[in-house]
């Protein structure tokens, strides 16, 4: 597998935790409530920061040949 290929799987994963965020916030703020709310509302925002962090990563190491 090239290296261009790995970086557009690895960017796949960070998209997906980046919607599996938006979903688990819509969640806990509208659905949940008391001590479930803030367990998942703390599991979106750790998944919101892990993509944004590999999503950084996949546009800022530049171009693959």
């Amino acid at each position: 597998m090239s290296v261009s290929m790995l970086k557009m799987y690895i960017s796949f994963g960070g998209m997906a935790l980046l919607l599996l965020a938006i979903g688990l916030i819509i969640l806990s703020r509208y659905k949940l409530k008391g001590f479930l709310a803030g367990i998942v509302s703390v599991l979106a925002y750790l998944s919101l920061m892990i993509g944004g962090i590999i999503i950084l990563y996949i546009v800022f190491s530049g171009p693959t040949g």
